[in-house]
C-alpha cells in the first residue's frame, strides 16, 4: 500500500474561493456549495420517486398532494405513514454515516479511515447482538447495546493504537484487526443463540430500512440531534488536518479534540446501526465522492452529508425496486462499496506503475 493511499493530503481551502460557514470549520468552497445544492435537488427528486413507487404507484403530483393532504385518504396514509419514514430514514442516516466517515478520514488522513473498516460499526453490531441474545429482543435493548458496543470498541481501538500520540495508519491497522475479532465473536453469538433470535439478528445484521416506522425513526433522529453539539469541534478538525504541531500552535487541545471527534463520530454510527443494523461502505465512499466532486484538498463535511443521503436513498431504491426480490439495503451498499474499493485500488496501482 503506497504512501499516496496512506496519506491523503489535506489543507484549508483558500478563502478567496470559499463562503463563510463558522460552525462547519470557517469556510466552505464555492464548488462545495454547488455540489451540496445539486445533491439536495437530487435527494428531493429521489425522495419523490421513492414515495411514488410500490404496489400503489403514484405520480409526482399525487405524491406531493398526498404529503399535504388533510382528508385522511388511503393515499396519504400510504405515503406519509408507510413510505415516508423509510425515505426520511435513508436521507438522515445516510448523512450521519457520511459525516462520521468524513471525520474519521480526516483524522486518519486516509481514504480507508471509515468506521466500518476500523471496526466501530461492527462493534455496534456486536453490542446489539449481546443485548438481543442475553437481555432480550426489543428495540430499546438493541439500541442501547449498539451504542455501548460502538463506544466500547472505539475506546479499545484508540487505546491499542495510541503510542506517544495517534497515527492514522496505526489506527486503521488496529481497527481492522479488532473488526476481524468482532466478526468471529458475532458468528459465535449467532451460533449459540436460539434459532428465532439468531434469524432475527441475522436479518437485522444485514442492514435494512424495511422495518422503519415513525416509532423507530423518531428516537433515532432525536439521538442524532442530541449529538449535534459535536459539530462545535469541527473547527478543531480543520486545525488537526494541518498536523498536531500546527494545531497545538493555534491553541487546540489536540488529544482532547481528537477524542471528542471520535466519540461524536462513533455515536453517529452507533445510533444508525441501532436503528437499521450495520450499513457498510456509505461512510467509506460518500466523503471521497464528495471530495472529488467538490475538488477540495480536504474532505468537505457538508457535501459529504448530502452525498451520503443520496447514496443511501439510491441504494435503497435499488434494493426495493430493481432486483427480483426485495433485499436489505446493506447488501446493495456492500456491492457498491466493493466496486468503489476495487476502483480505488486499481487507480492506486496505476499511480504506482
Amino acid at each position: 500500500m503506497s504512501a499516496t493511499l496512506r496519506a491523503t493530503p489535506l489543507a484549508i481551502n483558500p478563502r478567496a474561493h470559499a463562503l463563510p460557514v463558522p460552525v462547519l470549520g470557517g469556510w466552505v468552497p464555492r464548488r462545495g456549495v454547488v455540489v451540496a445544492s445539486v445533491s439536495i435537488a437530487l435527494a428531493v427528486l429521489l425522495a419523490i420517486v421513492a414515495l411514488g413507487l410500490g404496489d400503489l404507484p403514484l405520480s409526482p403530483g399525487e405524491v406531493v398532494q398526498a404529503l399535504f393532504a388533510t382528508d385522511g385518504s388511503f393515499t396519504s396514509t400510504v405515503v406519509r405513514d408507510w413510505r415516508l419514514p423509510r425515505v426520511l430514514g435513508a436521507l438522515v442516516f445516510g448523512s450521519a454515516l457520511a459525516v462520521s466517515g468524513a471525520i474519521f478520514q480526516s483524522l486518519t488522513r486516509n481514504p480507508l479511515g471509515s468506521p466500518d473498516v476500523i471496526g466501530f460499526a461492527t462493534g455496534a453490531y456486536t453490542g446489539a447482538l449481546i443485548a438481543l441474545t442475553v437481555v432480550g429482543t426489543s428495540v430499546v435493548t438493541a439500541s442501547l447495546g449498539a451504542l455501548a458496543g460502538g463506544l466500547l470498541t472505539a475506546v479499545v481501538v484508540y487505546l491499542l493504537a495510541y503510542s506517544r500520540g495517534m497515527q492514522g495508519f496505526r489506527l486503521i491497522i488496529v481497527g481492522i484487526a479488532v473488526t476481524a475479532l468482532l466478526h468471529a465473536l458475532n458468528v459465535f453469538l449467532l451460533l449459540r443463540a436460539q434459532e428465532e433470535v439468531a434469524m432475527a439478528a441475522s436479518i437485522w445484521g444485514a442492514g435494512s430500512l424495511a422495518l422503519l416506522s415513525w416509532d423507530k425513526l423518531l428516537p433515532a433522529v432525536i439521538g442524532l440531534l442530541l449529538c449535534t453539539p459535536g459539530l462545535l469541534l469541527v473547527p478543531h478538525l480543520r486545525q488537526l488536518e494541518l498536523g498536531d504541531d500546527a494545531a497545538a500552535a493555534h491553541g487546540v487541545s489536540v488529544e482532547r479534540s481528537r477524542i471528542g471527534l471520535v466519540l461524536f463520530a462513533v455515536a453517529l454510527v452507533a445510533i444508525v446501526t441501532a436503528a437499521t443494523g450495520p450499513i457498510a461502505f456509505v461512510a467509506l465512499a460518500a466523503p471521497q465522492v464528495a471530495r472529488r466532486l467538490a475538488g477540495s484538498a480536504g474532505i468537505p463535511l457538508v457535501s459529504s452529508a448530502f452525498v451520503g443521503a443520496v447514496l443511501l436513498l439510491g441504494a435503497d431504491l435499488i434494493a426495493q425496486h430493481t432486483l427480483p426480490v426485495d433485499v436489505p439495503v446493506g447488501i446493495v451498499t456492500v456491492v457498491l462499496g466493493g466496486i468503489y474499493l476495487l476502483t480505488l485500488l486499481i487507480q492506486e496501482a496505476r499511480r504506482r506503475s
